[in-house]
């Protein structure tokens, strides 16, 4: 039997190797695929074991080795009826012949990672994973979670653990217990800036700046802005929310802000916007001092 694992997604293809393991009795085979040898082939695939009856042999990046990865389809008939090989595999080119043979061969599991406009996914994936767990969250709970966390899978499922210590999960509980991911720090800069608060602002700049690269930082805070004027500039008949994948949450309250500023200042921001990443590539001043004059800039539009 052959099982080949493929995907991103590296929560999932951990989930779906812990099950192939716990339904095996004997002890797993791993293999570093990437430094495998062709030699070595025959007894991976054919040997059997003075041990077990069974094997169980898993191989990881395989299709980074690009010797052995073009000879595969050839030792695929050759795989003994007591072995269960297990291939996990990022991102295999499809275009190969050694991808189609594989997949014709091997029962492939399929793990693609969340994208931006997953958020929906995720929070279902969260209240499915809380109620597994016991731990009882409603849906502006769930929200407020990935919101909060992001949508990494490893980062939601340790969030959920700690939040299954709790009898009871307020908002408040969480954002004592689990630390926020950097876009939400960010929004809660862009937040700050377009409350015109710069005293807070700085303070919150000045913690950043030594935990978070600038260049990174203003590419984040860019797609907040962007965010913000797709916001002000749709019209009735436009869904910037889905069109931008912009979290409902976070889409509300720049809705806020888009209205309370008006077209004019949110063109403004913009404008600020562009110059500073015209700056930054030209190497017209220190990044976070450029970054800093942007989101006061964006203070003084409130």
């Amino acid at each position: 039997m052959i099982t080949w694992l493929v995907g991103d997604d590296s929560f999932e293809v951990r989930e779906a190797l812990r099950r192939i393991e716990d339904a095996f009795e004997g002890v797993a085979e791993h293999i570093d695929g990437s430094t495998l040898s062709t030699a070595q082939l025959p007894d991976l695939l054919m040997g059997v074991s003075l041990f077990a009856t069974e094997r169980l042999v898993i191989i990881s990046d395989l299709t980074q080795n690009s010797t052995v990865w073009a000879t595969i389809a050839d030792w695929l008939p050759r795989v003994s009826d007591t072995i269960h090989l297990v291939l996990i595999d990022t991102k295999p080119d499809k275009r190969t012949s050694s991808y189609k043979a594989l997949k014709a061969a091997a029962e492939l599991q399929e793990f693609a990672a969340w994208g931006e406009r997953d958020t929906q996914k995720a929070e279902q994936w969260v209240s499915a994973r809380a109620k597994e767990k016991g731990v009882v969250l409603d849906a502006a709970l769930v929200r407020h979670l990935v919101a909060r966390v992001g949508l990494d899978k490893w980062q939601l499922a340790q969030a959920l653990e700690i939040l299954a210590l709790f009898d009871s999960v307020t908002a408040q509980v969480i954002d004592d217990s689990i630390a926020q991911n950097v876009h939400e720090n960010i929004f809660q800069l862009f937040e700050t800036a377009l409350a015109g608060d710069a005293k807070k602002l700085g303070a919150m700049l000045d913690v950043l700046s030594t935990q978070e690269d600038p260049y990174a930082l203003f590419a984040l805070l860019s797609s907040q802005a962007v965010n913000l004027a797709a916001i002000a500039h749709a019209s009735d008949a436009d869904n910037p929310t889905k069109d931008f994948a912009i979290h409902p949450f976070v889409a509300s309250k720049l809705s806020r802000a888009a209205q309370t500023l008006g077209v004019r200042k949110v063109n403004a921001i913009i404008e600020s916007f562009a110059r500073t990443d015209a700056d930054l590539k030209r190497s017209k001043g220190e990044p976070w001092l450029l970054l800093r004059r942007t989101l006061l800039e964006v203070t003084q539009q409130v």
